[in-house]
Parts: C-alpha cells; sequence; structure tokens
C-alpha cells in the first residue's frame, strides 16, 4: 500500500487545528543558590515551596499551534520563518537497512549578505553568565572569562544575580576585570526575581542600589543617552509592597522611582502574554524572550500525538518500518528499519513525521509573537525618551538542556529538544531575521545545573549536580563565533579553514540506569542515539563520521564549501570519530579516545547531557 502525501498534510492540519490556542503557562527557571543566604532575605515572607526552590508541577508546556483557516495564510513577515525555510539545501541519505549506518547531511552554503539597516543600532552577542556559580571566583577568574568569551565572539555578559550574600562583591569584580582586559566588552545585570525578594520597598531599594553601583561603570552596557540597560529572569509576580499590578509596581519602585527615572533601560524577562506588553507603558525598554532559545512545545506527548495521527494512516508494513510502538520518539526519528517494507513507504512516513516535528527547531515563531506585542510600546518609548525609538528585542540561542534533580531536591528533571542541530538551525534563523533583533543573549556560558553553558567547568555547581563531568562544552565557542559574526555584521565570514564538531549523549535513550533512584527525565522519549556533527568547510571535500571500526558502522559523505549538518547512528558500545578529507588527504581527523566518550549501554545514572568535541586545520 503506498502512502498518500495529501493524507499526510490533511493529517498534520487536523492535529494542528485541535490544539489549545490559549497562552501558555510560562517555563520557570528554579535558579540554584547554593551558598548561605543573608537573614534579612531569609526572613522574608516566600511562597509555599519557595525555600526549597522546588520547581512547580507543569513545567513541561505546551505552546498554542496555529489554528487552520480559511483565510489564505499571508506571506511570512522577515521575523515569522521556521528553519525549514533557511537558505539549506537538505539532501538526504537514501534509506537503508538498519543494520547499516545512514547518515543525514544538510549543507549550506552561507550567502553573503549585506548588513540590514536597523537605525543605526549594533547589533550584540551576550552570554548568560551565573554570578551564583562563581562563590569561588577571584578577578583572575572574571578576567579569564571575559577574553575568553570575547574571542568567541561574545560582546558582554548578562550577570545573572540573585539573593546570595556574597554576589554584590562577585559582580564588583567582574566590572573591575572588565576594565582591565582593555576590551570592548559589556556587563549588564540580569536581575533573578525567583530568587530575588521583591515583597517590601525594602527589597526594591536592594535592586536600585545594586544596579546604581555600576550604572556609571564604563564597561556598563547603555542606550539610549547613556542609561545603563538591565534585564530580568521573571519578575511579572514581583509587588514590592505595593500593591497593583506588575506594570504599576515596576514603574513605581524601579523604572520610574525618582533614584532611577531616565537612568535605566529596562529589558526584561517577563513571563507574560506579549499582547499585554502595552500596558507596560513606562516600564519595559524592550523584551527578552527566553523561552525562545528551544523548541519547547515539542514535548514527548505532543511529538507522540502526531506520530500516532500519522501512524493511524499507515499499512501495518510500514509502521513495522519505522518501529512505531517499539522505539522512542527520537529513535523513530532518527533512523527507519526497513525490513521487508520497500524503502520508498518508509522514507515517505519517516520524512512526515521528521517534517512535522523538525520544522519547530530553530524556528522564529516565538520570536514574531514577541516582536508583535512590542509593537505596542513604540509610540510611548517615542514620546518618553524625546525622539524617535523601538523597543530593543533580545533572543535567546541555545545549544542544549537537560536538568535531573529529585524530588528531594530541587525536583527539576526534564529535558527540551535539542537534537537535529538546535543551537546551528537556531542561528541560522536568527541571523536570517537579523533586523528585527538587537541582542542576542545565548544560555548559557555556565549553567551548569541546566546543561546548556559553553564556558568552561569551572566556580561552583548547584548541589547534586553530577552529569557534567568530562562534558565541557567549550568545543561549541569557535562555532559560536561564526554565527555571532554573521548576525552583527550581515555576512557570513569567509571560512579559511576546515572545522569540525561532534556531540552526542553518552548512553541510549531508552536505557536503564542501575543506580540512579531519579527517573529518566521528562521527554527523555524525544532524544536521539546519534552522534552529531557539523563541519565548516573552506572548499567541498569528503567528510567520513564513524561510531566504530567495524563493517558497516562509519559513512561518508561529500560536502560542499560551506556549512554542512550531519549525523549518524549510535549504538552501545560506540564512540566518535570524524575525518574531513579533500583530493585523497586527510586534513582534519578529530577522535576522542574511549576513555573520553564510550556509549554505555548501560549507566550507572541518568545523563542526558552532551559530551562535545571540536578541531580546527592545522
Amino acid at each position: 500500500m503506498q502512502c498518500n502525501a495529501l493524507t499526510y498534510v490533511l493529517t498534520l492540519l487536523s492535529i494542528f487545528t485541535a490544539m489549545t490556542n490559549s497562552y501558555p503557562v510560562p517555563f520557570k527557571r528554579v535558579r540554584l543558590p547554593i551558598r548561605r543566604l543573608t537573614a534579612e532575605l531569609e526572613a522574608r515572607e516566600e511562597p509555599s515551596g519557595a525555600s526549597t526552590l522546588v520547581e512547580p508541577t507543569g513545567s513541561i508546556i505546551t505552546i498554542r499551534l496555529p489554528q487552520a483557516s480559511n483565510t489564505p495564510t499571508p506571506e511570512p513577515t522577515s521575523a515569522t520563518h521556521s528553519a525549514s525555510t533557511s537558505t539549506s539545501i537538505l539532501t538526504s541519505a537514501t534509506p537503508t537497512p538498519e543494520s547499516t549506518p545512514t547518515a543525514t547531511s544538510t549543507s549550506s552554503q552561507q550567502p553573503s549578505q549585506t548588513p540590514t539597516t536597523d537605525g543605526g543600532r549594533r547589533k550584540l552577542v551576550v552570554a548568560h553568565h551565573m554570578v551564583g556559580n562563581t562563590f569561588p571566583y577571584a578577578k583572575q577568574d572574571w578576567l579569564d572569562d571575559i577574553v575568553l568569551a570575547h574571542e568567541s565572539g561574545i560582546d558582554g555578559f548578562a550577570l545573572n544575580t540573585g539573593r546570595d550574600e556574597w554576589e554584590p562583591a562577585r559582580i564588583a569584580d567582574a566590572y573591575a576585570a572588565a576594565a582591565e582586559s582593555n576590551l570592548d566588552f559589556q556587563l549588564f545585570l540580569s536581575l533573578d526575581m525567583t530568587s530575588l525578594p521583591c515583597s517590601s520597598p525594602e527589597h526594591a531599594a536592594f535592586i536600585r542600589k545594586l544596579v546604581l553601583d555600576h550604572a556609571s561603570h564604563p564597561n556598563q552596557l547603555k542606550y539610549n543617552g547613556g542609561r545603563a540597560f538591565v534585564s530580568t529572569f521573571a519578575g511579572e509576580l514581583c509587588n514590592f509592597g505595593l500593591g497593583g499590578g506588575a506594570e504599576e509596581v515596576w514603574k513605581n519602585a524601579f523604572t520610574q522611582h525618582p533614584d532611577m527615572k531616565d537612568k535605566v533601560y529596562f529589558v526584561p524577562s517577563f513571563f507574560i502574554d506579549p499582547a499585554t506588553f502595552g500596558k507596560f507603558d513606562g516600564v519595559m525598554d524592550g523584551d527578552f524572550n527566553w523561552n525562545s532559545g528551544w523548541p519547547i512545545k515539542v514535548t514527548t506527548n505532543f511529538a507522540k500525538d502526531v506520530l500516532n495521527e500519522i501512524s493511524s494512516k499507515l499499512s501495518e508494513a510500514v509502521r513495522t518500518g519505522l518501529g512505531i510502538g517499539k522505539k522512542p520518539v527520537g529513535q523513530v526519528l532518527g533512523s527507519a528499519s526497513t525490513s521487508s517494507t520497500p524503502p520508498s513507504d518508509v522514507e515517505k512516513g519517516l520524512n512526515d513525521l521528521q517534517n512535522a516535528l523538525s520544522k519547530f527547531i530553530g524556528s522564529t515563531e516565538s520570536d514574531d509573537e514577541h516582536l508583535t506585542g512590542l509593537k505596542a510600546l513604540s509610540p510611548n518609548l517615542a514620546k518618553r525618551d524625546g525622539e524617535e525609538n523601538r523597543p530593543v528585542y533580545m533572543a535567546a540561542v541555545s545549544p542544549w538542556f537537560y536538568t535531573h534533580y529529585g524530588q528531594n531536591s530541587f525536583n527539576k528533571n526534564w529535558i527540551f529538544l535539542a537534537d537535529q542541530h538546535l543551537y546551528v538551525k537556531r542561528w541560522e534563523s536568527i541571523v536570517e531575521s537579523r533586523s528585527q533583533v538587537d541582542i542576542i543573549q545565548i544560555l548559557s556560558w555556565n549553567d551548569f545545573g541546566e546543561s546548556h553553558y559553553v564556558g568552561p567547568l569551572k566556580g561552583d555547581q548547584p548541589k547534586d549536580t553530577t552529569w557534567t563531568t568530562g562534558m565541557n562544552h567549550t568545543a561549541w565557542l569557535p562555532m559560536t563565533k561564526y554565527f555571532a559574526e554573521a548576525f552583527k555584521t550581515g555576512s557570513y565570514p569567509r571560512i579559511e579553514k576546515d572545522r569540525i564538531y561532534l556531540w552526542s549523549r553518552p548512553h541510549p535513550a531508552n536505557a536503564k540506569a542501575t543506580d540512579d533512584p531519579i527517573p529518566p527525565p521528562d521527554n527523555f522519549e524525544l532524544t536521539d542515539d546519534a552522534v552529531w556533527a557539523v563541519v565548516l568547510m573552506s572548499a567541498p571535500g569528503k567528510v567520513t563520521i564513524a561510531t566504530g571500526e567495524g563493517e558497516g558502522s562509519k559513512k561518508t559523505v561529500d560536502v560542499p564549501a560551506g556549512v554542512s549538518k550531519l549525523s549518524v547512528p549510535i549504538t552501545p558500545g560506540g564512540t566518535m570519530k570524524g575525518t574531513i578529507e579533500r583530493d585523497g588527504k586527510v586534513v582534519v581527523e578529530l577522535a576522542p579516545t574511549p576513555e573520553e566518550f564510550t556509549f554505555q549501554g548501560a549507566p550507572k545514572t541518568y545523563n542526558y547531557n552532551a559530551f562535545v568535541v571540536g578541531k580546527e586545520a592545522e
């Protein structure tokens, strides 16, 4: 029985139509303090569960999908597109039996782009730096971080600060180190309102002083006549003992307070419906869209709904070939066993499922929603500032997300989907829509508890964080520099040297950990047993990705100049190796030792973090 393409399209439309159109409950990250708090802060009135900073139930959310309509769909704007509409050219390998490795490759010869006119504003790339993880830092540690970040195309740090009494001293060291660096490196505070108290006027006075202590520093990021740029994580529930809605509270206690008026440029990450941004006149000078870094709508249940709907339209032979009902969702996405099923049927079913989900990876759908909401602020900003102006939009980019704390700890145990080359696809989407984005914030530099760090493993880590050992992510930094330059200038830099990056989780998606009292994370079924690869090619060549030495354990792909994204399945006992060849010569070879990385079939504890390596041609 042949699969009908129209049937698949109608099936997907029926799924989307059935989904709710309500605005999502925001994902709330819980900051993980590790040091003693001041008596004043500990004594404040806390909401239920705040003393242990327990993640609230239902933090894995489902965002609404576009509903089907009889009205023709308008042409997308520069900020309305998904990764599937990027400049990449899809060149997938022909499906083969499961016993033979497969590789998917997406190659893009990055276009030379003319910088977009954006009112003369400088594009910036900053990284989220958790001050709460820097207790043992000396000033030299900050200086080392600043130099490494600057070398990686990062223009500054968003200093996430909470309630620990020692954090202001670390912040002062950070500003002092930035000055000593003699680099064009900017800092600003990201007030973590899931940690900082905000239930009394005294709490408001504390954060005002914290901001003003550094507002005039030469390395403070400033906007519009020298106003100090300030952001938040959350804060939409603060009242500062004043009463009223969040918009009035923040206006009276912070942005329009006599101590602060005309001194701060406030770009918070409030987890509110963007359609309500217009109420925040006098408060918001822009918006930081924290959740835009991941395809958070793609949960296991979401993927299963899509899979089940598509499965119901397929023949039993094709369902068997795809392994539906027998494999985690990620495994169905990543490879297919054809058995006796004609490859064309399995390929069609697999492609429909992949297309249904992969369009959300790297998508700018969330950005568009926030940008639309910000339009309500523009007239008021112009009036207040005495000049034509538009709100700042700060978007997020993140390579990963995994956290694994039990109910007796911080009760955070889930992943967000980062497979299918999320980091690269998100960057490509942002570069394409750069005229709408002022600042990119990388999540994060050192948030080890959530596994999305790109900086070195140093400082402190939250208690019970075990999944970072041997899992350095700094190999992502040179790749970050490539895309950061494209975002800031409007042109992808010329690739002078070939480079290869490899990463993988350390065990199968459906592994059973032998000694872990905590169950596998929510959404683990989305993960794929694969080695992910990205190559930056100065000229066409051959790329080989291998997960072992035996017959059928490697795949060679011809790739063009530019950026290519590849993946190869991996099984227990597998390792990783990547080579770039040109004119019969190996120009780059990257092969971590088995001691550094081996895909474990029976891990002692769950770890859905990424092992990342990279290498550049000499």
